[in-house]
């Protein structure tokens, strides 16, 4: 992670992201103005992968809400620093189950959901944690029927198995779907197809569960197809916190 800024850095770090925030803000607000969406309904989550605990603090004294990570080595440290904040912390990345426990003690919500082996080990950690976490089924677009994609999700014939067996595992609930832009497969280059297409698999979902409203969908280069294809989150990292430190 990037080093943690003090005094006269933190102030520039601080004004840097507020700018960043009203950016963004401004491309949400006209892409619901264009696809006739009320602003609220668009929920912003910032992602901070890579960007240290100080930048955390920083963006939920800017009002941000709800921050995700994609890694629980680096997740677990920072929602614990940042424990007396009033965030929602939202798990993005593809998860082992061995992680699951670890996951469970911060997440609210995880988006990444994609197999039922994750879903049991979810679920026991869950019920240890004397929690209970929102699960969204990540859609692939770009995977077989019966197979992962290549950055996680099931194939769309598999969500309503999936989704039932979210609904019958103890300490999970069912909130909805997620999905990233795929890279490969006929959707490939077309996200705003993409994510009309998880729409469709969301209206059919909640046809059975009617609680599972979310749509997940959007990020720093895609939000506004995403918001006129019916997204009701948007997962915006680099432009909120600015291009990403290479990992190692």
């Amino acid at each position: 992670m990037s080093p943690e800024p003090s005094g006269a850095d933190e102030a520039a770090r601080k004004a840097e992201l507020a700018a960043n925030l009203a950016r963004v803000e401004e491309r949400i607000e006209s892409a619901c103005v264009a696809a006739g969406r009320k602003r609220e309904d668009v929920t912003l989550i910032v992602v901070t992968k890579t960007y240290p605990a100080s930048d955390v603090r920083l963006l939920a004294g800017l009002g941000v809400r709800n921050v995700a990570e994609n890694r629980d080595q680096e997740a677990a440290p920072k929602a614990a620093v940042c424990a007396d904040t009033p965030l929602t912390w939202h798990f993005v990345g593809q998860l082992q189950t061995n992680k699951a426990r670890s996951v469970a003690g911060y997440a609210d919500r995880v988006h990444s959901v994609d197999r039922a082996r994750l879903v049991t080990a979810l679920s026991g950690a869950a019920v240890r944690a004397e929690r209970e976490i929102g699960c969204l089924i990540q859609v692939a677009f770009d995977a077989e029927s019966g197979s992962v994609g290549e950055r996680g999700g099931v194939a769309p014939d598999g969500v309503t198995d999936l989704a039932e067996a979210v609904t019958a595992a103890q300490g999970l609930r069912l909130d909805g779907v997620m999905t990233v832009a795929p890279l490969t497969g006929p959707l490939a280059g077309q996200p705003e197809a993409a994510f009309e297409r998880l729409r469709e698999i969301s209206t059919s979902l909640r046809a059975a569960h009617p609680a599972a409203t979310m749509v997940s969908a959007g990020m720093s280069a895609d939000l506004e197809e995403a918001v006129r294809a019916g997204a009701t989150h948007v997962r915006v990292g680099s432009a909120v916190l600015g291009q990403r430190p290479r990992l190692r």
